[in-house]
């Protein structure tokens, strides 16, 4: 059986961290991971598409900003749309219809003033207008990554004016962070622009991340996502799909805590009655 992918999207401000799993093909979850606790509480189920790229988690890990395409769906936003749900549900509390699958998505901002949204077409933003702001997601590769902490490193070409989406580009980036603590260990990735990293029509592209202390650089050759948390703990979604935490010297990480997600199968089911509420 083919291993599922994962892509994760950490809360800026809270040891939460929403999980973007795909797999079977025709099938996506979502989870909500406390990295604190060390804890997993699996969600939503959707027969459709997620493009994890252009999704966001609020700075408290509350909610998920989410672009979805559900062909066939009946409801009046139609079947590609943009929502916002209490994580790790997709029932939509807020919803706008798009224009298309090439829509940019939703980022949550710190500033509730930085507001640049137009008033949804099902439900409604107030509780989120209270705490956060919100406003369309930019069109640049690693958008989830770069609001946490991501740069790119020095030997990255400049974007060409050209390259919108950043297609051509986008194999040659090279994304790096720092490890919390300023100890001179970075972790850094290169890939094409896209979460899961999949390839365009035609190309065969890869993620490679590594963790650098120096002169030595460690490749990390079973990872497919990987990010720090705010005490310096490697947060790692694994190729054969299990989430970790890892922790100790860039040479000799540990597994500390590990949820195995390569067993799950399909099992759409009724959300809670929390998943309807702000």
């Amino acid at each position: 059986m083919t291993p599922p992918r994962i892509f994760c999207i950490p809360a800026l401000d809270a040891p939460i961290v929403a999980v973007l799993r795909r797999g079977p093909t025709a099938w996506y979850h979502v989870g909500r991971w406390d990295v604190e606790r060390g804890t997993y509480e699996p969600g939503s189920w959707l027969r459709g598409t997620l493009y994890p790229q252009r999704c966001d988690l609020s700075p408290d890990g509350r909610w998920l900003a989410y672009l979805a395409l559900k062909p066939g769906a009946t409801w009046d936003v139609g079947g590609t749309f943009i929502a916002i749900s209490r994580l790790p549900w997709l029932t939509a509390l807020a919803a706008w219809q798009t224009c298309g699958t090439w829509t940019l998505g939703l980022r949550f901002e710190r500033d509730p003033q930085l507001w640049a949204v137009d008033d949804p077409s099902i439900g409604d933003l107030r509780q989120v207008r209270r705490r956060f702001g919100l406003r369309p997601n930019a069109d640049v590769s690693f958008a989830v990554e770069r609001p946490r902490g991501w740069t790119e490193s020095s030997d990255t070409p400049p974007r060409g004016s050209t390259d919108p989406w950043e297609i051509r580009r986008g194999p040659r980036i090279t994304m790096e962070k720092g490890r919390p603590g300023g100890d001179g260990v970075v972790l850094r990735v290169r890939g094409t622009y896209a979460a899961f990293r999949q390839s365009m029509p035609g190309e065969r592209r890869t993620v490679e991340y590594e963790i650098s202390d120096g002169a030595t650089r460690h490749r990390l050759e079973d990872v497919g996502w990987a990010d720090w948390d705010s005490s310096g703990r490697l947060l790692v979604a694994t190729t054969d799909g299990r989430i970790q935490i890892r922790d100790g010297d860039p040479a000799t990480l540990h597994v500390e805590h590990e949820v195995d997600l390569s067993e799950l199968a399909p099992t759409p089911a009724e959300p809670p009655s929390e998943a309807r509420t702000w």
